[in-house]
Protein backbone atom coordinates (compact mmCIF):
# COMPACT_ATOMS: atom_id res chain seq x y z
CA UNK A 1 0.00 0.00 0.00
CA UNK A 2 1.21 3.06 -0.94
CA UNK A 3 0.57 6.18 0.82
CA UNK A 4 -1.14 9.32 -0.64
CA UNK A 5 0.57 12.11 -0.03
CA UNK A 6 3.73 10.04 -1.08
CA UNK A 7 2.82 8.80 -4.36
CA UNK A 8 4.20 10.97 -6.97
CA UNK A 9 1.54 10.90 -10.25
CA UNK A 10 2.37 12.51 -13.42
CA UNK A 11 -0.46 13.43 -15.83
CA UNK A 12 0.45 14.43 -19.49
CA UNK A 13 -2.16 16.96 -21.05
CA UNK A 14 -4.85 18.92 -19.39
CA UNK A 15 -7.73 18.66 -21.88
CA UNK A 16 -10.91 16.86 -20.58
CA UNK A 17 -9.58 13.35 -19.62
CA UNK A 18 -6.19 15.11 -17.94
CA UNK A 19 -8.49 17.56 -15.87
CA UNK A 20 -10.80 14.90 -14.49
CA UNK A 21 -8.05 12.45 -13.31
CA UNK A 22 -6.32 15.21 -11.34
CA UNK A 23 -9.22 16.37 -9.99
CA UNK A 24 -10.15 12.60 -8.77
CA UNK A 25 -6.62 11.87 -7.85
CA UNK A 26 -6.82 15.29 -5.13
CA UNK A 27 -10.32 14.49 -4.34
CA UNK A 28 -8.49 10.97 -2.58
CA UNK A 29 -5.41 12.91 -0.78
CA UNK A 30 -2.68 12.22 -3.79
CA UNK A 31 -1.64 15.59 -5.47
CA UNK A 32 -0.38 14.89 -8.99
CA UNK A 33 2.43 16.78 -11.59
CA UNK A 34 0.16 18.06 -14.20
CA UNK A 35 2.10 19.17 -17.56
CA UNK A 36 0.75 20.55 -20.43
CA UNK A 37 2.16 21.97 -23.91
CA UNK A 38 -0.97 24.56 -23.95
CA UNK A 39 -0.64 27.67 -22.09
CA UNK A 40 -4.22 27.21 -20.28
CA UNK A 41 -5.90 24.15 -19.75
CA UNK A 42 -8.79 22.81 -21.74
CA UNK A 43 -7.32 20.71 -24.42
CA UNK A 44 -8.26 21.56 -28.42
CA UNK A 45 -12.18 20.64 -27.51
CA UNK A 46 -11.96 23.49 -25.11
CA UNK A 47 -9.29 25.20 -25.89
CA UNK A 48 -9.61 28.49 -23.59
CA UNK A 49 -8.71 32.24 -26.10
CA UNK A 50 -6.03 34.46 -24.91
CA UNK A 51 -5.75 37.06 -22.06
CA UNK A 52 -7.65 40.01 -23.27
CA UNK A 53 -9.82 38.36 -25.22
CA UNK A 54 -13.75 38.88 -24.30
CA UNK A 55 -15.70 36.71 -26.72
CA UNK A 56 -18.30 34.40 -24.49
CA UNK A 57 -18.65 31.11 -23.82
CA UNK A 58 -21.36 30.73 -26.09
CA UNK A 59 -19.48 32.21 -29.35
CA UNK A 60 -16.69 29.78 -28.60
CA UNK A 61 -18.04 26.22 -28.10
CA UNK A 62 -21.30 26.52 -29.49
CA UNK A 63 -23.81 23.59 -27.36
CA UNK A 64 -20.87 22.55 -25.84
CA UNK A 65 -20.42 26.07 -24.28
CA UNK A 66 -21.75 25.03 -20.53
CA UNK A 67 -19.22 21.52 -20.72
CA UNK A 68 -16.40 23.94 -21.42
CA UNK A 69 -16.98 26.21 -18.53
CA UNK A 70 -17.60 23.28 -16.16
CA UNK A 71 -14.83 21.47 -17.14
CA UNK A 72 -12.42 25.32 -17.13
CA UNK A 73 -14.08 25.91 -13.38
CA UNK A 74 -13.14 22.84 -11.77
CA UNK A 75 -9.30 23.02 -13.11
CA UNK A 76 -9.55 26.29 -11.97
CA UNK A 77 -10.19 25.47 -8.14
CA UNK A 78 -7.67 22.93 -8.26
CA UNK A 79 -4.55 24.02 -10.36
CA UNK A 80 -3.01 25.68 -7.35
CA UNK A 81 -3.39 22.38 -5.02
CA UNK A 82 -1.28 20.61 -7.77
CA UNK A 83 2.36 21.32 -9.14
CA UNK A 84 0.93 22.34 -12.60
CA UNK A 85 2.96 23.12 -15.52
CA UNK A 86 1.61 24.84 -18.44
CA UNK A 87 3.28 25.77 -21.75
CA UNK A 88 5.57 22.46 -21.35
CA UNK A 89 6.55 19.56 -23.42
CA UNK A 90 7.29 15.75 -22.12
CA UNK A 91 9.67 14.89 -24.56
CA UNK A 92 11.05 12.13 -23.78
CA UNK A 93 10.33 8.80 -20.91
CA UNK A 94 12.67 6.53 -19.09
CA UNK A 95 12.65 4.20 -16.57
CA UNK A 96 9.87 6.35 -14.26
CA UNK A 97 11.20 9.55 -15.27
CA UNK A 98 9.74 12.46 -17.67
CA UNK A 99 12.26 14.68 -19.62
CA UNK A 100 10.46 18.16 -19.93
CA UNK A 101 10.80 21.25 -21.45
CA UNK A 102 8.98 24.37 -20.59
CA UNK A 103 9.32 28.63 -19.52
CA UNK A 104 12.07 27.16 -16.92
CA UNK A 105 14.14 24.92 -19.12
CA UNK A 106 14.95 21.28 -19.31
CA UNK A 107 13.72 19.28 -16.49
CA UNK A 108 13.43 15.39 -15.01
CA UNK A 109 10.05 14.84 -13.09
CA UNK A 110 10.46 11.50 -11.42
CA UNK A 111 6.99 9.45 -10.68
CA UNK A 112 5.79 6.65 -9.77
CA UNK A 113 2.68 6.34 -11.66
CA UNK A 114 1.64 7.94 -14.96
CA UNK A 115 -1.78 9.20 -16.72
CA UNK A 116 -1.17 9.82 -20.12
CA UNK A 117 -3.72 12.56 -21.15
CA UNK A 118 -2.20 13.42 -24.93
CA UNK A 119 -5.37 14.15 -26.72
CA UNK A 120 -5.54 13.40 -30.45
CA UNK A 121 -4.84 15.20 -33.79
CA UNK A 122 -5.47 15.08 -37.60
CA UNK A 123 -5.58 12.22 -40.12
CA UNK A 124 -3.98 14.01 -43.04
CA UNK A 125 -4.06 12.03 -46.72
CA UNK A 126 -1.77 13.77 -48.70
CA UNK A 127 -3.03 15.34 -52.12
CA UNK A 128 -1.42 16.84 -54.88
CA UNK A 129 -0.96 20.48 -53.99
CA UNK A 130 -1.26 19.59 -49.91
CA UNK A 131 2.00 21.73 -49.35
CA UNK A 132 0.65 25.09 -51.02
CA UNK A 133 0.04 27.38 -48.75
CA UNK A 134 -3.33 27.98 -47.87
CA UNK A 135 -3.89 24.41 -46.96
CA UNK A 136 -4.45 23.63 -43.49
CA UNK A 137 -5.34 20.90 -41.14
CA UNK A 138 -9.27 20.92 -40.09
CA UNK A 139 -7.87 20.89 -36.53
CA UNK A 140 -5.77 23.87 -37.35
CA UNK A 141 -8.59 25.96 -38.94
CA UNK A 142 -10.03 25.46 -35.56
CA UNK A 143 -7.47 26.73 -33.52
CA UNK A 144 -7.05 29.75 -35.59
CA UNK A 145 -10.98 30.46 -35.49
CA UNK A 146 -11.15 29.70 -32.01
CA UNK A 147 -7.96 30.68 -29.87
CA UNK A 148 -7.19 33.69 -32.33
CA UNK A 149 -10.66 35.07 -34.25
CA UNK A 150 -8.84 34.65 -37.08
CA UNK A 151 -10.14 32.56 -40.57
CA UNK A 152 -7.43 30.66 -42.67
CA UNK A 153 -9.22 32.44 -45.87
CA UNK A 154 -11.64 34.80 -47.33
CA UNK A 155 -13.13 31.83 -49.41
CA UNK A 156 -12.96 28.48 -47.97
CA UNK A 157 -13.12 24.59 -48.60
CA UNK A 158 -13.85 22.19 -45.71
CA UNK A 159 -13.06 18.69 -46.87
CA UNK A 160 -12.50 15.18 -45.36
CA UNK A 161 -14.31 13.04 -43.76
CA UNK A 162 -15.84 13.08 -39.81
CA UNK A 163 -17.80 14.95 -37.09
CA UNK A 164 -15.04 17.76 -36.90
CA UNK A 165 -15.74 18.45 -40.18
CA UNK A 166 -19.12 19.73 -39.85
CA UNK A 167 -18.50 21.45 -36.87
CA UNK A 168 -15.53 23.37 -38.14
CA UNK A 169 -17.38 24.52 -41.08
CA UNK A 170 -20.27 25.27 -38.86
CA UNK A 171 -18.11 27.77 -36.63
CA UNK A 172 -16.97 29.38 -39.52
CA UNK A 173 -19.69 30.05 -41.64
CA UNK A 174 -21.28 31.19 -37.69
CA UNK A 175 -18.52 33.49 -37.34
CA UNK A 176 -19.17 35.55 -40.73
CA UNK A 177 -16.49 33.54 -42.81
CA UNK A 178 -17.62 32.79 -46.37
CA UNK A 179 -17.86 28.70 -46.43
CA UNK A 180 -17.96 27.61 -50.43
CA UNK A 181 -18.57 24.19 -49.74
CA UNK A 182 -18.34 21.23 -47.70
CA UNK A 183 -16.78 17.73 -48.93
CA UNK A 184 -17.52 14.49 -47.47
CA UNK A 185 -15.69 11.31 -48.35
CA UNK A 186 -18.58 9.57 -46.73
CA UNK A 187 -22.08 8.77 -48.60
CA UNK A 188 -23.69 8.38 -45.36
CA UNK A 189 -26.22 6.58 -47.37
CA UNK A 190 -26.25 3.44 -44.47
CA UNK A 191 -26.94 5.86 -41.75
CA UNK A 192 -30.42 4.58 -41.03
CA UNK A 193 -28.80 1.30 -40.82
CA UNK A 194 -25.94 2.65 -38.10
CA UNK A 195 -28.91 4.47 -36.22
CA UNK A 196 -29.16 2.33 -32.70
CA UNK A 197 -25.42 2.99 -32.40
CA UNK A 198 -25.70 6.43 -33.27
CA UNK A 199 -28.21 7.31 -30.58
CA UNK A 200 -25.94 5.22 -27.88
CA UNK A 201 -24.48 8.94 -28.47
CA UNK A 202 -27.58 10.81 -26.91
CA UNK A 203 -28.24 13.97 -28.35
CA UNK A 204 -24.24 14.27 -30.17
CA UNK A 205 -26.17 12.48 -33.33
CA UNK A 206 -28.80 15.49 -33.82
CA UNK A 207 -26.36 18.61 -33.17
CA UNK A 208 -23.93 16.78 -36.04
CA UNK A 209 -27.41 16.22 -38.20
CA UNK A 210 -28.42 20.27 -37.06
CA UNK A 211 -24.90 21.53 -37.89
CA UNK A 212 -25.23 20.25 -41.78
CA UNK A 213 -29.03 21.37 -41.55
CA UNK A 214 -28.21 24.44 -40.69
CA UNK A 215 -25.35 24.97 -43.55
CA UNK A 216 -27.12 23.95 -46.28
CA UNK A 217 -30.06 26.83 -45.48
CA UNK A 218 -27.25 29.26 -44.87
CA UNK A 219 -26.14 28.29 -48.49
CA UNK A 220 -23.45 26.49 -48.16
CA UNK A 221 -22.73 23.49 -50.59
CA UNK A 222 -22.90 20.23 -48.88
CA UNK A 223 -21.23 17.33 -51.08
CA UNK A 224 -21.36 13.42 -49.60
CA UNK A 225 -19.60 10.67 -51.09
CA UNK A 226 -16.58 12.60 -52.69
CA UNK A 227 -13.11 11.97 -54.20
CA UNK A 228 -10.64 14.90 -53.71
CA UNK A 229 -8.41 15.06 -56.40
CA UNK A 230 -6.01 17.60 -56.09
CA UNK A 231 -5.44 21.31 -54.29
CA UNK A 232 -4.81 23.64 -57.46
CA UNK A 233 -2.90 26.74 -57.78
CA UNK A 234 0.56 28.33 -57.72
CA UNK A 235 1.73 30.73 -55.26
CA UNK A 236 -1.29 29.30 -53.24
CA UNK A 237 -4.37 27.26 -53.23
CA UNK A 238 -7.03 28.84 -55.41
CA UNK A 239 -9.67 25.91 -55.89
CA UNK A 240 -10.19 22.20 -54.86
CA UNK A 241 -10.70 19.67 -57.66
CA UNK A 242 -12.78 16.72 -56.79
CA UNK A 243 -15.17 13.53 -58.52
CA UNK A 244 -18.59 14.40 -57.18
CA UNK A 245 -20.60 11.35 -55.83
CA UNK A 246 -22.26 11.08 -58.96
CA UNK A 247 -19.04 11.02 -60.96
CA UNK A 248 -18.14 14.14 -62.12
CA UNK A 249 -15.46 16.31 -62.00
CA UNK A 250 -15.98 19.85 -60.17
CA UNK A 251 -13.82 22.76 -59.38
CA UNK A 252 -14.38 25.13 -56.21
CA UNK A 253 -12.90 28.29 -56.37
CA UNK A 254 -11.18 29.14 -52.87
CA UNK A 255 -8.59 30.59 -51.16
CA UNK A 256 -8.20 28.46 -48.42
CA UNK A 257 -8.83 24.54 -47.55
CA UNK A 258 -9.34 22.86 -44.16
CA UNK A 259 -8.84 19.59 -44.83
CA UNK A 260 -8.79 16.08 -42.68
CA UNK A 261 -9.61 12.77 -42.13
CA UNK A 262 -10.50 11.89 -38.46
CA UNK A 263 -8.62 12.00 -36.12
CA UNK A 264 -5.23 9.68 -34.95
CA UNK A 265 -4.38 9.23 -31.22
CA UNK A 266 -1.15 10.84 -30.03
CA UNK A 267 1.03 7.70 -29.30
CA UNK A 268 4.37 8.73 -29.29
CA UNK A 269 4.85 9.24 -25.63
CA UNK A 270 3.17 5.21 -24.64
CA UNK A 271 5.06 4.22 -27.06
CA UNK A 272 8.52 5.64 -25.51
CA UNK A 273 6.85 4.20 -21.79
CA UNK A 274 7.05 0.80 -23.38
CA UNK A 275 3.78 -0.13 -23.81
CA UNK A 276 2.42 -2.60 -26.38
CA UNK A 277 0.19 -1.73 -29.13
CA UNK A 278 -2.27 -3.82 -30.77
CA UNK A 279 -3.58 -3.34 -34.94
CA UNK A 280 -7.32 -1.87 -35.22
CA UNK A 281 -9.18 -3.20 -38.02
CA UNK A 282 -12.06 -0.22 -37.29
CA UNK A 283 -9.16 2.65 -38.17
CA UNK A 284 -6.33 1.40 -39.74
CA UNK A 285 -4.25 1.99 -36.68
CA UNK A 286 -2.19 0.58 -34.24
CA UNK A 287 -3.34 1.98 -31.10
CA UNK A 288 -1.96 1.07 -27.07
CA UNK A 289 -3.25 -2.20 -25.65
CA UNK A 290 -5.29 -1.33 -22.24
CA UNK A 291 -8.12 -2.51 -19.93
CA UNK A 292 -11.45 -1.50 -19.54
CA UNK A 293 -9.90 0.43 -16.91
CA UNK A 294 -7.06 2.36 -18.53
CA UNK A 295 -4.35 -0.03 -17.64
CA UNK A 296 -1.87 -0.51 -20.20
CA UNK A 297 0.81 -3.25 -20.34
CA UNK A 298 3.06 -1.60 -18.14
CA UNK A 299 2.58 -1.43 -14.36
CA UNK A 300 2.00 2.10 -13.63
CA UNK A 301 1.21 3.82 -16.69
CA UNK A 302 -2.28 4.54 -17.59
CA UNK A 303 -3.94 5.64 -20.17
CA UNK A 304 -6.83 8.09 -20.94
CA UNK A 305 -8.91 9.81 -23.80
CA UNK A 306 -8.12 9.96 -27.22
CA UNK A 307 -4.62 9.56 -26.45
CA UNK A 308 -5.79 6.06 -26.37
CA UNK A 309 -8.51 5.66 -28.88
CA UNK A 310 -10.49 8.56 -30.56
CA UNK A 311 -13.88 8.65 -28.39
CA UNK A 312 -14.53 12.29 -28.39
CA UNK A 313 -14.87 15.03 -24.67
CA UNK A 314 -17.49 13.23 -23.02
CA UNK A 315 -15.39 9.36 -22.58
CA UNK A 316 -12.36 11.78 -22.75
CA UNK A 317 -13.75 12.77 -18.78
CA UNK A 318 -15.29 9.49 -17.86
CA UNK A 319 -12.51 7.64 -18.69
CA UNK A 320 -9.77 10.53 -16.97
CA UNK A 321 -11.86 9.61 -14.00
CA UNK A 322 -11.82 5.67 -14.11
CA UNK A 323 -8.01 5.21 -14.85
CA UNK A 324 -7.40 7.93 -11.74
CA UNK A 325 -9.31 5.58 -10.17
CA UNK A 326 -7.74 2.43 -11.37
CA UNK A 327 -4.38 3.94 -10.45
CA UNK A 328 -5.30 4.56 -6.88
CA UNK A 329 -7.05 1.43 -6.61
CA UNK A 330 -4.09 -0.44 -7.61
CA UNK A 331 -1.78 1.18 -5.11
CA UNK A 332 -4.17 -0.07 -2.68
CA UNK A 333 -6.42 2.68 -1.71
CA UNK A 334 -10.12 2.56 -1.09
CA UNK A 335 -12.27 3.70 -4.10
CA UNK A 336 -16.23 3.52 -4.73
CA UNK A 337 -16.50 0.88 -6.60
CA UNK A 338 -19.89 1.74 -7.69
CA UNK A 339 -18.73 4.62 -8.77
CA UNK A 340 -16.34 2.60 -11.05
CA UNK A 341 -19.34 0.71 -12.58
CA UNK A 342 -21.31 3.56 -13.26
CA UNK A 343 -18.66 4.79 -15.40
CA UNK A 344 -18.26 1.64 -16.88
CA UNK A 345 -21.95 1.45 -17.68
CA UNK A 346 -21.50 5.14 -19.59
CA UNK A 347 -18.16 4.19 -21.86
CA UNK A 348 -20.23 1.14 -22.71
CA UNK A 349 -23.10 3.20 -24.59
CA UNK A 350 -20.58 5.58 -25.81
CA UNK A 351 -18.49 2.75 -27.12
CA UNK A 352 -21.38 1.66 -29.20
CA UNK A 353 -21.73 5.27 -30.31
CA UNK A 354 -17.90 5.69 -31.34
CA UNK A 355 -18.10 2.33 -33.34
CA UNK A 356 -21.04 3.83 -35.44
CA UNK A 357 -19.49 6.79 -35.75
CA UNK A 358 -16.35 5.17 -37.30
CA UNK A 359 -18.31 3.19 -39.39
CA UNK A 360 -20.56 6.03 -40.66
CA UNK A 361 -17.39 8.09 -41.72
CA UNK A 362 -14.65 5.64 -42.90
CA UNK A 363 -11.13 7.09 -43.51
CA UNK A 364 -10.99 6.07 -47.45
CA UNK A 365 -7.54 4.27 -47.65
CA UNK A 366 -7.81 3.59 -51.22
CA UNK A 367 -7.50 7.54 -51.61
CA UNK A 368 -3.56 7.01 -50.52
CA UNK A 369 -3.19 4.11 -52.53
CA UNK A 370 -4.08 6.26 -55.90
CA UNK A 371 -2.02 9.10 -54.85
CA UNK A 372 0.79 9.93 -57.39
CA UNK A 373 4.74 8.82 -57.24
CA UNK A 374 5.01 12.72 -56.99
CA UNK A 375 3.07 13.95 -54.26
CA UNK A 376 4.95 14.50 -51.17
CA UNK A 377 3.81 11.80 -48.13
CA UNK A 378 7.01 13.24 -45.93
CA UNK A 379 6.58 16.99 -45.47
CA UNK A 380 9.26 17.18 -43.22
CA UNK A 381 11.99 15.65 -45.39
CA UNK A 382 9.98 16.00 -48.39
CA UNK A 383 9.77 11.74 -49.26
CA UNK A 384 7.24 11.39 -51.91
CA UNK A 385 4.84 8.21 -52.70
CA UNK A 386 7.08 6.99 -55.27
CA UNK A 387 10.41 6.94 -53.40
CA UNK A 388 8.40 5.23 -50.94
CA UNK A 389 6.95 2.81 -52.92
CA UNK A 390 10.17 2.25 -54.48
CA UNK A 391 12.05 1.00 -51.18
CA UNK A 392 9.31 -1.32 -50.20
CA UNK A 393 9.16 -2.91 -53.65
CA UNK A 394 12.05 -2.34 -55.41
CA UNK A 395 14.45 -2.34 -52.61
CA UNK A 396 12.71 -5.08 -50.48
CA UNK A 397 11.66 -2.99 -47.52
CA UNK A 398 8.76 -4.72 -45.66
CA UNK A 399 8.39 -3.25 -42.94
CA UNK A 400 8.03 0.54 -42.67
CA UNK A 401 10.97 1.24 -40.01
CA UNK A 402 13.11 -0.41 -42.80
CA UNK A 403 11.76 2.02 -45.28
CA UNK A 404 12.33 4.69 -42.89
CA UNK A 405 16.06 4.02 -42.82
CA UNK A 406 16.16 4.03 -46.45
CA UNK A 407 13.77 6.86 -47.33
CA UNK A 408 13.94 9.00 -44.39
CA UNK A 409 10.40 9.17 -44.60
CA UNK A 410 9.34 10.17 -40.97
CA UNK A 411 11.99 10.93 -39.47
CA UNK A 412 12.00 14.55 -39.32
CA UNK A 413 10.30 17.27 -37.31
CA UNK A 414 6.95 15.34 -36.77
CA UNK A 415 8.68 12.27 -35.95
CA UNK A 416 5.65 10.77 -38.43
CA UNK A 417 3.03 11.98 -36.46
CA UNK A 418 1.69 12.88 -39.81
CA UNK A 419 3.03 10.81 -42.23
CA UNK A 420 3.16 7.47 -40.46
CA UNK A 421 -0.48 5.91 -41.03
CA UNK A 422 0.07 7.44 -44.39
CA UNK A 423 3.76 5.47 -45.16
CA UNK A 424 2.24 2.24 -43.87
CA UNK A 425 -0.50 1.80 -46.48
CA UNK A 426 2.07 2.91 -49.49
CA UNK A 427 4.19 0.02 -48.12
CA UNK A 428 1.42 -2.40 -47.58
CA UNK A 429 -0.55 -1.62 -50.84
CA UNK A 430 3.14 -2.06 -53.05
CA UNK A 431 3.51 -5.23 -50.91
CA UNK A 432 0.10 -6.56 -51.57
CA UNK A 433 0.44 -7.25 -47.91
CA UNK A 434 -2.21 -6.35 -45.21
CA UNK A 435 -1.44 -3.21 -43.20
CA UNK A 436 -0.54 -4.53 -40.01
CA UNK A 437 2.16 -6.72 -41.78
CA UNK A 438 4.31 -3.89 -42.40
CA UNK A 439 4.29 -2.82 -38.60
CA UNK A 440 4.36 0.44 -37.24
CA UNK A 441 6.92 3.18 -36.96
CA UNK A 442 8.72 3.41 -33.74
CA UNK A 443 8.31 6.21 -31.33
CA UNK A 444 11.64 8.50 -30.75
CA UNK A 445 12.96 10.81 -28.47
CA UNK A 446 12.88 13.88 -28.55
CA UNK A 447 9.10 13.16 -29.74
CA UNK A 448 8.67 17.04 -31.41
CA UNK A 449 11.21 19.47 -31.78
CA UNK A 450 13.19 21.08 -28.97
CA UNK A 451 13.91 24.85 -28.68
CA UNK A 452 17.86 24.85 -29.67
CA UNK A 453 18.63 26.89 -26.76
CA UNK A 454 17.40 24.02 -24.81
CA UNK A 455 19.00 20.92 -26.15
CA UNK A 456 22.67 20.75 -24.56
CA UNK A 457 20.88 20.80 -21.31
CA UNK A 458 18.46 18.44 -22.68
CA UNK A 459 21.22 16.44 -24.08
CA UNK A 460 22.94 16.29 -20.94
CA UNK A 461 20.06 14.69 -19.22
CA UNK A 462 19.41 11.90 -21.04
CA UNK A 463 23.47 11.17 -21.04
CA UNK A 464 22.85 11.12 -17.68
CA UNK A 465 20.36 8.16 -17.58
CA UNK A 466 21.72 6.24 -20.94
CA UNK A 467 25.12 7.57 -21.19
CA UNK A 468 25.72 4.78 -23.78
CA UNK A 469 22.60 6.23 -26.20
CA UNK A 470 23.01 9.72 -26.66
CA UNK A 471 19.67 10.90 -27.69
CA UNK A 472 20.95 13.59 -30.09
CA UNK A 473 23.41 12.05 -31.68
Amino acid sequence: MTEGGSLRVLIVGAGPAGVRAAETLLKHGVKPTVVDEAPRHGGQIYRQQPDGFKRPPRTLYGFEAHKATRLHQAFDSLKERIDYRPNTLVWNLWRNVAHVAGPKGTDEIPFDALVLATGAMDRIIPLPGWTLPGVYSLAGSQVALKYQGCAIGQKVVFCGTGPLLYLVAYQYKHAGAEVVAVCDTARLSHAAYLMPGLLAGGSTIFKGMWYAAWLKLHGVKVLNGVTPLRFEGTDRVNALRLITGRGGEKTLACDAVGHGYTLKPETQLADLAGVNFGFDTMTRLWLPAIDEYGRSTVEGVYLAGDGASIAGADAAELRGELAALALLKDHGMAVPNARMVALMRKLGRLSRFREALDRLFPVPATDVHAINDEVVVCRCEAITAGEIRHAAHELDAGEVNRVKALTRAGMGRCQARLCGANIAELVAHARAVPLEAVGRLRGQAPIKPLPIALTRKADALWALNRPDEPWSG
